[in-house]
């Protein structure tokens, strides 16, 4: 077998895209813990301006990451959940049901316990959405660890239970990590979104016209003060199904974009926003409310959350189990929601302002992400003496 045709599985698998996060958080923690933290701040503060003519944007490298680069990630998550809905995972009742359920029960628990350590301090209590989150990436690339010890139907639950997450992190975001707005920033932000909507109407099918639009419009959103990484989610959602001939239009799209956020923009996020200075780390630093409200939600809100809502929407009658699957199962499927990674850390950085309170958010995400991990898996490869078939 040819090393190309190896390469190209290895590429595809889905393990993939959770390990290179993983090597590019561990490249974070090794260079901020071998004396080059002070490097590792200050590239991530260099400033990086971006003009034409008169007009430009001046941002800190940080902030092009999590406002730039993060708009080009939510924008495919965008395209994944119009896909879903119209042909997918989402398209029917019998298909949406049980993930829908437990992926409230998965964000409303982890939300809660958060308050719960965090209610006497309300500098903290903002953080309540960070342990909500799932990180899609890990998260399937964990449970493809196990193989054939579980069903592909349990894979489909945690994509879509994933794909909702991420749909209502969005909301969250959207809702109450909005600061002050400009007007005449939105305003403009408007027309530019009903622009792409009359695209959309008139059945436009060229992607670089929603693309330009789609800049501008993030520009004008960056201005507002609305997080300007939900530009890409509403282009994305404007974008029409298929072209005129009949043709995929957003597959192609998602297809094209994947690799790069796979391979450069997710591992670029987890190495600017894992470097944590792990020197005299205690197990008393992660005892304080904020880091562990965070760990306690990944790792005991998340899976009790979503086994609770399972449990009633099945005893109830309005979904099964996915096929051939176990209680057992779900229940290590549900620990490895609580990875939250990526999009935790993300609501992490909107949550919070200060550098200490930044620190405490990665030492409970990282935390809580790795113990859901090795949960999850401890589970699901003790469930099943033997592979699934």
């Amino acid at each position: 077998m040819s090393d190309q045709s190896a390469l190209t599985r290895f590429i595809h698998h889905e393990a993939t895209a959770g390990l290179i996060l993983v090597l590019a958080a561990l490249a974070a923690l090794v260079v901020t813990n071998i004396g080059f933290a002070d490097f590792y701040h200050h590239f991530l503060e260099l400033p990086v301006v971006v003009k034409v003519g008169s007009v430009g944007l001046d941002k800190h490298l940080i902030h092009w990451v999590n406002d730039g680069l993060m708009a080009i990630f939510f924008f495919l998550v965008g395209l994944e959940l119009k896909r879903q809905v119209l042909e997918g995972n989402l398209s029917s009742r019998d298909q949406i049901t049980l993930p829908a359920i437990a992926a409230i029960g998965g964000m409303a628990a982890p939300a809660l316990i958060y308050a719960f350590f965090n209610w006497e301090n309300p500098a903290t209590l903002s953080g309540w959405a960070i342990p909500a989150a799932t990180d899609i990436a890990f998260a399937l690339g964990a449970l493809a660890l196990v193989g054939s010890r579980v069903p592909p139907s349990l894979r489909v639950f945690l994509l879509t239970l994933a794909t909702l997450d991420d749909l209502g992190a969005i909301i969250i975001i959207a809702v109450f990590y909005t600061p002050d707005l400009s007007l005449v920033g939105l305003g403009l932000a408007g027309v530019a979104l009903t622009v792409l909507l009359a695209f959309n109407w008139l059945k436009v099918d060229r992607p670089s016209l929603y693309v330009l639009l789609g800049l501008a419009m993030w520009i004008c959103v960056l201005q507002s003060g609305l997080h300007a990484t939900l530009t890409g989610v509403a282009v994305a959602l404007t974008i029409p199904l298929r072209r005129r001939d009949g043709t995929p239009l957003i597959h192609a799209l998602e297809e094209g974009i994947h690799p790069y956020v796979k391979f450069l923009i997710l591992p670029l996020f987890a190495f600017a926003n894992a470097g944590i200075p792990l020197s005299g780390f205690l197990l008393a630093s992660l005892a304080q409310s904020l880091p562990l409200g965070i760990t306690a939600g990944l790792v005991v809100g998340k899976p009790l959350g979503i086994m609770l809502a399972i449990t009633a929407c099945v005893s109830l009658g309005f979904a099964r189990l996915p096929e051939r699957s176990t209680w057992i199962q779900m229940l290590g499927v549900a620990c490895l929601a609580g990875i939250g990674f990526t999009m935790s850390l993300f609501i992490g950085t909107l949550a919070f302002a200060t550098h200490q309170e930044i620190e405490a958010v990665r030492v409970g995400v990282i935390a809580g992400s790795v113990l859901a991990t090795l949960l999850g898996l401890v589970v699901l490869w003790l469930s099943s003496a033997r592979p699934t078939t």
